[in-house]
């Protein structure tokens, strides 16, 4: 099923996202959770790329089995780093083989120890180029990436929305946003987007903290920012891992509940391989009606 079809629904959508673990215990254990989060009833499972292909088989083969095997509906990430036009071409028939419909397309970020993005040879510069390509030679449901702060790389904030509007504009069937932790920020990001033309929907990216130096960390490569009273409360409560992940879960159950009490379309949960943070924010968005 294509996620345009969950968002063509009544209930807003719920998805989670996971990446591709390095060893195979560690994809047993993936699985394990994954099959654990099928009686939320999510609407889909993503799974990210490694850059330059890195997890390209593991990747494959994950998404294959969450939906075949567990029976929930799979999501490919897929980047242009480092890959031909005939090498994304054949991962793309690879998924297709596979009954793969939803791809989100990214342009990807550098890979480890490079600080820009390079065009691999006879491959594409922007993530817009990829998203026209699959839209041209495949019939799979296609996500994109949105920045309600901006992209780190972008010079302003007008100029990154125009980059999103190319990718919608090649055929972008859905946007899912990276981590933001105000909700204003959201708002305002999808006020612009109807502002010059954008009617696609725009699913909240959310990432339960768990960690304060790990969401610091990701904040700062994403170009997110952590509201001044959200990480006063963090900082008091750092030295006790139980303390932080249960206002990780306050906070996020608050911030999921607001968002879609004022129509966004569905959450998109970063769970960073991990289960019960998620579990329990969509455990309170269900008691107090936010989801079915």
């Amino acid at each position: 099923m294509k996620v345009k079809q969950f968002l063509n629904g009544k209930k807003p959508l719920v998805s989670f996202e996971f990446f591709p673990p390095k060893t195979n215990e560690g994809v047993a254990t993936l699985m394990e959770t994954i099959q654990a989060l099928k009686e939320l009833k999510p609407s889909f499972v993503s799974m990210t790329y490694g850059a330059g292909g890195s997890t390209r088989e593991r990747t494959v083969s994950l998404v294959s089995a969450i939906k075949h095997k567990i029976v929930l509906e799979a999501v490919a990430h897929l980047t242009c780093v480092g890959h031909s036009q005939s090498e994304l071409r054949g991962l793309l028939k690879e998924l297709e083989g596979e009954g793969i419909e939803n791809i989100v397309a990214l342009r990807g970020d550098p890979p480890k120890g490079q600080t820009r993005f390079v065009q691999a040879p006879d491959g594409f510069r922007y993530g817009s180029e990829l998203v026209q390509f699959i839209r041209k030679e495949f019939n799979f449901c296609v996500g994109v990436a949105g920045y309600p702060e901006k992209h780190p790389e972008a010079p302003t904030l007008e100029k990154d929305l125009e980059h999103l509007k190319t990718k919608v504009d090649a055929g972008g069937d859905f946007v899912v946003t990276q981590l933001f932790f105000d909700n204003r920020d959201y708002f305002n990001f999808v006020k612009r987007l109807r502002s010059i033309g954008v009617t696609t929907p725009v699913i909240a990216g959310i990432m339960p903290i768990t960690d304060v130096d790990q969401i610091k960390r990701f904040t700062s490569m994403s170009g997110a920012t952590i509201p001044p009273t959200l990480l006063a409360e963090l900082e008091k409560v750092k030295s006790d891992k139980a303390r932080v992940i249960e206002a990780g879960i306050r906070y996020a159950t608050a911030q999921c509940t607001e968002l879609l009490k004022k129509g966004a379309p569905g959450i998109h949960f970063f769970t960073l391989n991990k289960s019960q943070s998620t579990r329990e924010i969509f455990l309170n968005l269900k008691k107090n009606g936010s989801v079915q």
